[in-house]
């Protein structure tokens, strides 16, 4: 008992560390390469990550990396933030970076009213484009492409107060909201993966995501909790192909996390 004692003190103290290191300091560049020239630098779920200390080293990712676009897909901040000014300026200095789209993520569609007004306003005062079920044609490295940006029901994340029964997002919502596929090589941002097989059957050639935070816990490549309260969600870091579509979700910066660090992707596409 003396020298188990010790043992599980000494262990308890590195995995405290380990832990403390992760959810304070770590940010980790993750490279995908698909097998093209068209670089993204792909930015999910900064929550209440998003100061200063953060902000830079996203920054100077970004910096080093000098992608084609910049792709943020939800969860910007958290929904009960009260200052914006950081993420005006996180999204003012990308901006002479790179083009920046964005989706929304749950928690900027939980704001209260006032705030999710002030949140829009302070978006249109950079060079950000906030796509809300809307879609933009863009021409880059001589490639024609439309970005598109969903945005579900806050119901499909949360109904009457809890987890229990969410509702789900079929084609025919998708195309709804969406109308028809574009005509063009299309990049949707999704903030949540979960729906991968619709935003397939919709045509989507690459489809961003996030939400799902890696998982939260990584154990053995797996992730094990959703927000949802779901163990071992089906989509929660990385590239998955789902029918003809390239899922990309990352696993984001903000919110605790072990052994599944925040993380910008940096991706190559075709």
């Amino acid at each position: 008992m003396k020298r188990i004692i010790p043992t599980v003190l000494f262990s308890a103290g590195i995995f405290s560390v380990c832990t403390l290191t992760e959810n304070k300091f770590m940010l980790r560049k993750r490279r995908e390469n698909l097998g093209g020239e068209l670089k993204i630098f792909h930015i999910s779920d900064i929550h209440k990550k998003n100061n200063c200390i953060f902000n830079k080293k996203i920054l100077k990712l970004a910096g080093e990396e000098m992608p084609d676009l910049i792709f943020i897909t939800g969860d910007l901040v958290s929904r009960y933030e009260t200052d914006f000014s950081e993420t005006e300026k996180l999204l003012s200095l990308l901006g002479e970076i790179a083009p920046i789209y964005m989706c929304m993520g749950n928690h900027e569609q939980s704001l209260l009213p006032d705030k999710r007004r002030e949140f829009m306003k302070m978006v249109n005062r950079t060079a950000a484009r906030l796509l809300i079920n809307e879609r933009e044609n863009v021409d880059v490295r001589g490639k024609k492409l439309c970005v598109c940006g969903v945005q579900q029901d806050y119901s499909t994340y949360k109904n009457d107060g809890g987890y229990g029964k969410l509702d789900g997002f079929t084609l025919k919502q998708m195309k709804a909201l969406m109308g028809e596929r574009p005509d063009r090589e299309t990049l949707l941002l999704a903030h949540n993966p979960l729906f991968a097989e619709t935003y397939a059957q919709w045509g989507a050639d690459f489809t961003f995501s996030g939400h799902i935070h890696g998982g939260v816990v990584r154990l053995f490549g797996k992730g094990l909790l959703s927000p949802e309260r779901r163990f071992f969600p089906k989509y929660s870091k990385g590239v998955y192909s789902v029918g003809r579509m390239k899922l990309l979700v990352s696993a984001g910066i903000g919110k605790l996390r072990l052994f599944n660090p925040p993380e910008v992707v940096v991706y190559n596409i075709p």
